[in-house]
């Protein structure tokens, strides 16, 4: 299963790097940047807590582009094209298709989140002159692993929305609404009547906090790095709920029509 799998994988990762996704939100995030990056208002030093902010910034939305959007089109393509016939008929599952798109996506997402962390890594130390490394490996590997979540619950939305665009603002309103407003929905259950203050708990409770993998605070106002524990709490938070979508998406694509 790994070796088909990773198969899979390969041929994702090589499909985003051909198309200019990638290249063209890196380009816009480091001119924007570095734009900033030369500004100094009135010579406030607070100039660099701005320009950290706006980067991370950027380098979230880029993130959750290339993640949605990689994944929207992946079996919906392969439908379309009907590379998908080919494909099952040598000793490849469904199952083994479905874990390979994820992982081709969340490697080829992890790749460009390297590639983003390390230039802010650069901009930002070279404008305060410190890199506190492990505070930033922390943001790269919760973002990494939010990723991982986010990627299986597109998936999932590729089986059961008929087009990739419309899989990925459904998509992206889901994760948007979460990271907004989430993390209060049961500080606003608490204000509601019944039977209404149980259906938006069950919801709080119910949805994957994407607010929780969020350290960019910390980093911009130069917070101590957050514990280990922490973060192993939060890894296995994640793997839970990537597991879901996972065995969700299986479990429906496993019954769907490829003529469809």
């Amino acid at each position: 299963m790994i070796n088909n799998a990773l198969a899979v994988a390969g041929i994702v990762i090589k499909e985003l790097y051909r198309r200019k996704d990638f290249y063209v939100l890196f380009v816009l995030t480091a001119l924007i940047t570095l734009l900033l990056g030369c500004v100094n208002f009135f010579n406030d030093d607070r100039i660099a807590r701005y320009l950290k902010e706006i980067c991370l910034l950027l380098i979230w939305i880029s993130s959750l582009i290339i993640a949605v959007t990689t994944t929207a089109r992946q079996i919906p393509a392969e439908r379309e094209n009907r590379t998908i016939f080919p494909l099952l008929a040598k000793p490849l599952t469904r199952g083994h298709l479905v874990f390979g798109k994820f992982l081709g996506c969340w490697f080829a997402s992890g790749l460009s989140l390297v590639v983003f962390y390390f230039f802010f890594c650069v901009v930002s130390g070279a404008r305060e002159h410190q890199w506190p490394l492990l505070i930033y490996l922390q943001a790269l590997w919760l973002h990494w692993i939010l990723l991982a979540l986010v990627v299986a619950m597109v998936l999932l939305g590729s089986i059961m929305f008929a087009a990739p665009s419309s899989n990925s603002t459904i998509c992206f309103i889901f994760i948007v609404g979460i990271l907004l407003v989430g993390r209060h929905l049961h500080r606003i259950a608490i204000q509601l009547q019944e039977p209404i203050r149980t259906i938006v708990s069950v919801i709080y409770f119910a949805i994957p906090h994407l607010e929780f993998y969020d350290i960019r605070e910390m980093i911009v106002h130069n917070l101590p790095p957050i514990s280990m524990l922490a973060c192993l709490i939060a890894t296995v938070y994640a793997i839970g709920y990537t597991a879901f979508f996972l065995i969700a998406t299986w479990l429906v694509f496993r019954r769907k029509s490829l003529t469809a």
